[in-house]
């Protein structure tokens, strides 16, 4: 490993491990006398007899470790979270000083994000439980990324079957999470307030650990908890400029056509539950947080460092990685006396367009981001020294990258000696979105496993100038 490569992973685990939803949970909670404190906000034991906790994403076990460590025993705990298949541990987890009985449903297979019939099993139980709660109890609903796939319940006009094949079209059409969430928030029972709608409890705190730019709360996991900013008639647009010949299940656009022309009346109920369940939501972590730590990881190692956390989406991966290969040039080329060292780390969540599926091969947006990076760098015509000069490296926060294994991929001078050799096609890997086998060859995936958060991607570039 280069001691630039190594830099590089350095500062992006740093910001990984600032935004480790165990951590930030227990950090925004405590319990002080009978007091239950979560970020500015406060609530007496003896107005509840017991804590019910629900909730579903990527980050959703480390979460419930975090909450269940800081209550203790203020009061009872039960519930139930749905979680990625694999990182679900066992309830009472007695090694870790935990106490409650959260059950932790394994969802959804690794990998594979989008909605399963496991999934909606889980669902039910969870509505259940929040509909069957008393004004006695205290909700905690646990929001991450990835909460939209994980809790799945398809309004009564639909399959699951249908769900899933509009979320693939949208997804593979390159529909930004804005446009995908929308849609997905007005075919569901508990996306878009669903969730906060059918909670019986005295009170509902959702903790949500934001994997969505800018934070909006009706995007993040669908806002299964929150008032729903978007219309049918929204919803039914993004379609549309998808599918003009509507070739996605007509269940979906009859389902869509009678929310707008008022035949369902989401908004009403929606009226309706804030005079029942009042609801409190707390952002524990975002994008930004993860970003700022690794600009002081950077610093630490004597870069001189920016930092840009994206508020809004930022386009393809390809553009991204175009950019962001044009910043790393300009950083190799500046003045080597004022800029010697230098580190660039942004944060953003980019989407990619499939080719069709006859063709394509496998990857994650940010494997292909850094494949486009590296097709615009060797059309620069860099040095040698120039590559031995820089690294750049682009991974998911949650350690997933597509339907893949990896969590992003690493570029560097290695890397790129490892490719020429075997004379790998960037243009037709790069096109057929198949990045993962690349790197894989050219041993440039970046692995970690399920990291227990999800804050959208961060990246890095790292340049070391010999004078």
């Amino acid at each position: 490993m280069t001691n630039l490569r190594q830099d590089a992973l350095e500062i992006w685990n740093a910001g990984v491990d600032a935004v480790r939803a165990e951590g930030l949970v227990h950090r925004e909670v405590a319990v002080e006398d009978d007091r239950l404190i979560i970020g500015a906000h406060q609530w007496n034991r003896s107005d509840f007899d017991r804590v019910l906790v629900v909730g579903a994403g990527k980050a959703g076990t480390a979460m419930v470790q975090g909450l269940l460590a800081s209550i203790g025993e203020w009061l009872p705990v039960s519930g139930w979270v749905n979680v990625p298949e694999g990182t679900e541990v066992p309830k009472n987890d007695d090694a870790n000083g935990l106490a409650g009985d959260v059950h932790l449903h394994p969802a959804r297979p690794a990998g594979i994000n989008e909605p399963t019939a496991e999934g909606v099993i889980g669902t039910e139980q969870i509505i259940q439980k929040v509909s069957n709660a008393g004004k006695r109890d205290l909700c905690i609903a646990l929001i991450s990324g990835g909460g939209s796939a994980l809790m799945p319940a398809p309004i009564g006009s639909i399959t699951l079957a249908d769900k899933v094949e509009v979320t693939r079209f949208l997804s593979g059409a390159g529909a930004d999470i804005t446009e995908l969430n929308t849609v997905r928030k007005h075919l569901s029972r508990v996306k878009g307030g669903g969730l906060l709608a059918a909670c019986q409890a005295a009170e509902m705190i959702t903790l949500v650990l934001s994997d969505v730019l800018g934070d909006p709360l009706d995007l993040i996991a669908s806002g299964p908890t929150v008032v729903d900013s978007s219309t049918p008639v929204q919803a039914f647009e993004v379609l549309q400029a998808y599918d003009p010949e509507q070739r996605l299940p007509q269940s979906v656009y009859r389902a869509l056509s009678q929310e707008k022309n008022g035949l369902e009346e989401p908004q009403q109920m929606q009226t309706e539950v804030f005079g029942n369940c009042r609801h409190t939501t707390v952002v524990i972590g975002n994008n930004a947080v993860a970003v700022d730590e690794a600009g002081i990881v950077a610093e630490r190692r004597g870069y001189n460092h920016v930092m840009q956390s994206a508020r809004q989406s930022e386009g393809t991966a390809e553009d991204v990685g175009r950019k962001l290969a044009e910043m790393a040039i300009h950083m190799l080329r500046a003045d080597p006396t004022m800029h010697l060292n230098d580190c660039l780390i942004t944060g953003g969540e980019p989407t990619v367009a499939l080719v069709p599926e006859a063709i394509r091969g496998i990857g994650g947006r940010n494997q292909q981001l850094i494949l486009s990076a590296y097709q615009t760098l060797l059309a620069s015509g860099l040095s040698e020294r120039e590559w031995e000069s820089l690294c750049l490296l682009a991974g998911g926060t949650d350690g997933e990258d597509g339907p893949t294994d990896a969590a992003g991929a690493i570029l560097d001078s290695e890397i790129h000696q490892n490719a020429s050799r075997q004379q790998l096609n960037v243009d037709d890997y790069l096109y057929r979105n198949d990045a993962y086998r690349f790197f894989e060859q050219a041993g440039g995936l970046l692995k970690t496993g399920p990291t227990g958060t999800n804050v959208c991607d961060v990246r890095v570039v790292v340049i070391a100038q010999t004078t």
